[in-house]
């Protein structure tokens, strides 16, 4: 009886005895192992030509007639190529061919068609630009190049729900093709512009320009209702043919051969050749958008704003909004030099032998999802990222004050080898009210003196220090540094009383009381007036405090605010639809003009109404005229007084709280070669360099696994084993026993018998 158990007992000790001898092998091995254990990237990863960089979320659209977000744009401007591009050492900044073979040759015409110098700029009706192309240029890779063999037809153009389940990226398709980049690419491209299916937000601005626009977005409107209408009489027809923009003719665009077209403009605008610079002018091939019609494909979520199509040095490999962006390098690039006409100051570049090699350098880019910042900083530190800007959270490790008042790299990032560049950004971070809003929008004196009275109230200078360490200039107007009209010495004095003094809260009480809420009061409910601020949600520590400051600043009027947080996606949804109240954005410079700012406060060009870009939804005929009349002037006195005049409506009417401009300080790591910042365009990830060599010979340095933890353990393990095997040989000689004396037992009992 006694001898189950023993057994029982005994497996029990075995159990304890493998499991603590096999907690150390492990333990062994992985002491044993070699270099960095908390490395984040697959062996194959090393010593590659690849830019380590992250985001935050996915980007919404990849399509260029679609695209506008600065976290767009860093993607489609390394795979889409329009004619022109900035040159990437000149300042001022300065416009160059790109796909383009030589800059666009401008013509100017009178009412009566005949040529005149632009000169006269009242006599011109209508301008040409003609635009000619490098021959030979391939578009990357896709499968809606890939024709038939047998029939001539493109292969993957009309797929079965079957067929398209097989398929869960681009690059799972079988075949892949391309073709010659030709004239009719880039007016296809601006005809999608024109399509109401894609809502553009250039495109209400575009139709003033562009000769015929309206009239052809009113004929493809028509076909799309016809064919709405066929589809609803018809719903078996699985054969109704696809829109076609090729099928119509648009007055104001035209190919003259392969690698010419001409674009017409209305009147004189001179700010369309910075225009030609953006993706939304990049070629589109008409094959693409045919075959990202499917709606098999579309359930497959294979779309163009997933998976763009250009001539660019990189395509789109993985887009994984979980994991991570991949940009791989176009075998079908044309190929571009660094350029080596660099500036006096760019010394770095000429020493580091970089100008007139092949571009690009990279072989990939690497966006890595990372919604906080902290965890990004870390890494950056440790190698696996290989620039970083500097966010609130690490500002006091990366940087310290000077004798200067300035700030330079800490004892800490400098003994790494990192770099410090600074740049001033022509940008403007601003809060804006929603113009359509029955509280705080309209231009009635009531509407407005509310608004004034939050603008003096919300206190802009402790916000800047706060939560962006000093590093940002109060906006008195929409125009950032660098740009034609910006004046340092200018203020706002419906907020300020001088350049440097906020006006007082007992003066912004008095506007709120003029406008009908005495001491913040509500006089429908008899209780506080309630606003909404209608925010991203924010990843970092500072978000909270951020929240309870800017709810603060309206208190101090005795105003409630209520914070409406949602995903960036969600957030443009609303800002589109109008369904915002108070809410903060930014603009980058597109271009550097101030047409390119103040047209974000132009009427025909809001957001609710036109898709436009004015996200205020701000609408007066006074400052509208102006903007009309002073969108194509040249920078002279004149175009200035103009300015002056449209800025001080603006600060009178104050749809936005003007916000700040920022100052940029980033930071790289020894190994990249020299970056120059460029504020105007987005395709400079081209001209990065990498040694890859001296990355991982750092990373191995900087992340040497510490091992005396995993040996004290080992040896504890050890220790715990020591007495668990001997009650396992114990229990083990113990059942050996008593078998041989049962056996013994058995024999002599055997004898006993015989």
């Amino acid at each position: 009886m006694n001898k189950h158990p023993i057994n029982y007992h005994g497996r029990s000790e075995v159990t304890k005895f493998k499991l603590l001898l096999g907690i150390g092998i492990i333990m062994l091995t992985a002491a044993c192992g070699d270099g960095a254990l908390n490395d984040p990237y697959p062996n194959a990863d090393k010593n590659s030509d690849t830019l380590y960089t992250s985001f935050s979320e996915r980007p919404k659209h990849l399509d260029p007639a679609r695209s506008y977000s600065s976290n767009e744009w860093i993607i489609t401007n390394q795979i889409y190529e329009p004619p022109l591009q900035y040159h990437y050492l000149k300042r001022p900044y300065t416009l160059e061919p790109l796909v383009a073979s030589q800059m666009p040759t401008i013509r100017y015409y009178n009412t009566q068609g005949a040529e005149i110098s632009d000169s006269n700029e009242r006599a011109i009706a209508y301008s040409t630009y003609t635009i000619n192309i490098k021959p030979n240029i391939q578009f990357q890779p896709h499968p809606a190049f890939v024709k038939n063999s047998k029939t001539g037809g493109y292969l993957y153009h009309d797929l079965s729900e079957d067929q398209a389940e097989q398929y869960d990226t681009i690059l799972d398709f079988e075949q892949q093709a391309s073709r010659t980049l030709s004239a009719q690419d880039f007016v296809y491209q601006i005809k999608r512009i024109a399509d109401p299916r894609l809502n553009s937000p250039i495109y209400g601005f575009m139709s003033e320009y562009i000769v015929g626009f309206d009239k052809f977005r009113a004929q493809v409107t028509e076909a799309l209702e016809n064919q709405k209408v066929e589809q609803q009489e018809n719903p078996e027809n699985e054969n109704i043919e696809r829109i076609d923009l090729r099928a119509f003719d648009l007055a104001g665009v035209r190919v003259l051969d392969d690698t010419t077209y001409e674009i017409k403009i209305n009147g004189h605008y001179p700010q369309l050749l910075y225009w030609l610079a953006m993706p939304f002018f990049a070629p589109m091939p008409w094959e693409v958008t045919q075959f990202y019609e499917q709606e098999v494909l579309k359930e497959q979520n294979l779309t163009l704003d997933w998976y763009p199509v250009g001539t660019g040095p990189y395509i789109l490999a993985d887009n994984n909004p979980n994991l991570q962006i991949l940009l791989k390098r176009n075998p079908n690039y044309h190929g571009e030099l660094y350029p080596d006409d660099s500036m006096p100051e760019d010394k770095d570049i000429r020493l580091s032998g970089l100008p007139g090699k092949a571009l690009p350098f990279l072989d990939e880019i690497r966006f890595i999802l990372e919604k906080e910042s902290i965890p990004y900083w870390n890494k950056f530190l440790q190698g696996y990222y290989d620039q970083s800007g500097i966010s609130s959270d690490s500002f006091d490790q990366a940087l310290q004050a000077n004798s200067m008042g300035s700030f330079d790299l800490s004892d800490e990032l400098k003994s790494k080898g990192i770099k410090l560049s600074t740049s001033v950004v022509p940008s403007t971070y601003y809060w804006g009210f929603n113009m359509l809003d029955d509280v705080v929008g309209g231009l009635s004196e009531s509407h407005k003196k509310l608004r004034q009275a939050i603008s003096i109230a919300f206190d802009v200078e402790e916000y800047i220090n706060i939560f962006q360490n000093g590093r940002g200039l109060v906006a008195q107007s929409p125009l950032p540094p660098g740009i034609f009209g910006h004046q340092p010495n200018q203020f706002n004095s419906v907020v300020y009383e001088s350049d440097t003094v906020r006006k007082s809260i007992d003066e912004a009480k008095v506007l709120l009381t003029e406008a009908g809420f005495p001491n913040g009061i509500d006089p429908n409910t008899d209780k506080p007036l309630v606003l909404h601020l209608d925010a991203v949600v924010g990843g970092g520590p500072d978000t909270h405090a951020l929240y309870a400051w800017i709810r603060k600043q309206f208190k101090k009027l005795g105003i409630e605010l209520v914070v409406r947080a949602t995903q960036y996606n969600r957030f443009q949804d609303k800002m589109r639809n109008g369904d915002a109240q108070i809410f903060s954005w930014g603009w980058n410079a597109d271009y550097p003009d101030p047409e390119n700012f103040l047209f974000l406060l132009y009427g025909p060009n809001g957001k609710t109404k036109t898709g436009g870009e004015n996200a205020a939804n701000y609408d007066n005929p006074k400052f509208n005229a102006l903007f009309d009349k002073v969108k194509t002037m040249s920078n002279t006195p004149e175009r200035l007084k103009v300015l002056e005049d449209m800025i001080a409506i603006a600060q009178e009417d104050a749809p936005w709280m003007w916000g700040y401009h920022p100052k940029l300080y980033s930071l790289s790591h020894e190994w990249m070669g020299p970056f120059k910042p460029n504020a105007m365009s987005r395709n400079t990830l081209k001209y990065i360099s990498i040694d890859a060599q001296q990355r991982d010979n750092q990373r191995i340095a900087w992340n040497q696994a510490i091992f005396w933890p995993l040996w004290l353990g080992l040896m504890m393990l050890i220790l715990l084993c020591i007495p668990a095997g001997f009650r396992y040989w114990q229990k083990t000689h113990q059942k050996l026993t008593l078998k041989k004396h049962n056996a013994n037992s058995h024999h002599d009992h055997k004898i006993e018998e015989e």
